[in-house]
């Protein structure tokens, strides 16, 4: 039914101008879209983890999320279509056995800025405030101006006899030398007695 009003009113005198109105109303928002999820995931993720293997994902689900949100945000559905659609995305599961928790925070991020761009009422001034909000937010909470931030590191120690909690003064000053790192706390994790060995998560500055 709306395509039929589209090309309806796309047969009168100002058919030319409406398509113009609504290709360069998608043309911008994408735009805007993309150039934040860019400066997001270039400018600051990148710059703090050196990481690439997820540059797809990223894109993709930001992609995938604005497109079907802006075609759904145009038709008027039931309410028993809204929620076998919620069933249907309910159903997908995305494996995360491998996905950090930052990283599935950025996946969020890029997920709500398709989702925002997409059915935001406002126009190319407001959708860019929100996206300069977005930026300036990451960018501050990723640098140490607001609070300063901790690196977590597993290692496998041999030292076994070093984690009883009355030794835990030497252990730390024990990882601190044998990693060179300013280590400000630590948690044992797995503890193998058959090997010896145990893991433990250190936090650095």
């Amino acid at each position: 039914m709306e395509l039929m009003q589209v090309v309806a009113e796309a047969t009168k005198n100002n058919g030319l101008e409406l398509f113009e109105r609504l290709n360069w109303k998608f043309a911008i928002r994408l735009g805007i879209d993309l150039l934040t999820t860019l400066i997001v995931i270039r400018g600051i993720y990148y710059r703090h983890y050196r990481r690439t293997d997820l540059f797809l994902t990223f894109f993709a689900f930001n992609v995938t999320i604005f497109l079907i949100t802006y075609l759904l945000n145009k038709v008027e559905m039931t309410m028993g279509a809204a929620f076998g659609l919620f069933a249907v995305f309910s159903m997908l599961r995305y494996r995360t056995e491998n996905i950090s928790a930052k990283d599935m925070t950025y996946i969020f991020i890029v997920i709500a800025l398709g989702l925002v761009m997409a059915i935001s009422k406002g126009g190319w001034d407001e959708l860019g405030l929100i996206g300069l909000i977005v930026v300036v937010l990451m960018a501050l909470l990723e640098s140490d101006w607001l609070i300063r931030r901790e690196q977590t590191q597993e290692v496998l120690y041999d030292r076994i006899e070093l984690i009883q909690p009355n030794r835990r003064a030497e252990l730390l000053a024990d990882l601190k030398e044998r990693t060179g790192l300013d280590i400000i706390r630590i948690e044992i994790g797995h503890i193998d007695l058959l090997k010896d060995a145990a893991r433990i998560i250190i936090f650095h500055y």
